[in-house]
């Protein structure tokens, strides 16, 4: 599978959220399947179904309201997110293989570092124990998909507490530092793309 990795290192979150949306609007059938590795500076992102209950406190952190599936999420230094801009048509794969392949790239790749991750039933991402260690969102416009997934990697996890994550009160939240893996967000991008692209791979083929 064709597919152009881009590492675009710190980047605020609303030009890159207008980005995404951007290359989706512009692309062809002809256009090459992206990959957007990046950190984000803290913010919270409300998505369609959010419900601002959620937000429990405000810790100063601002607020961007977005058109993925899911409730509120919090991105911030020291976590990966990668982005899946993904023509879902050309790669004959549903959103639902998609959904299964990312969270099969994030428990391989955690697998590969000795961790046991699974998924949850009714609950997009994935889960070490009873923590949440990964989100994960989409928006699928045209057959083709945007937003994607963060893993929590070494970071301050202290925003959590303000909100109920992904509507979930209560939920706790996790990082691959905290379980033994010595990982920078930029090494843990590198690896985790890789293990998404092999996952993609085996939907489409």
């Amino acid at each position: 599978m064709d597919c152009v990795v881009k590492r675009l290192g710190r980047v605020d979150y609303a030009p890159t959220f207008q980005a995404m949306q951007d290359f989706t609007a512009a692309r062809t059938p002809e256009t090459p399947d992206e990959l957007w590795i990046v950190e984000h500076p803290p913010v919270f992102t409300l998505g369609q179904a959010g419900k601002p209950e959620h937000l429990l406190e405000d810790i100063g952190i601002p607020i961007v309201k977005i058109d993925r599936g899911g409730q509120v999420t919090y991105h911030g230094p020291g976590q990966v997110v990668i982005y899946l801009l993904l023509d879902l048509a050309r790669l004959k794969i549903k959103v639902r293989e998609l959904v299964t392949a990312i969270e099969q790239g994030i428990i391989e790749f955690l697998a590969a570092h000795g961790v046991a991750a699974e998924r949850r039933t009714g609950a997009p991402g994935v889960y070490v124990g009873d923590a949440k260690i990964a989100a994960l969102g989409l928006k699928i416009r045209n057959g083709c998909s945007y937003h994607g997934l963060s893993l929590n990697v070494d970071m301050d996890l202290y925003p959590f507490t303000a909100i109920n994550p992904c509507g979930y009160a209560g939920l706790k939240v996790t990082q691959t530092r905290d379980l033994g893996i010595p990982l920078t967000a930029h090494e843990a991008g590198e690896q985790l793309s890789q293990h998404l692209l092999r996952q993609l791979e085996i939907q489409h083929g």
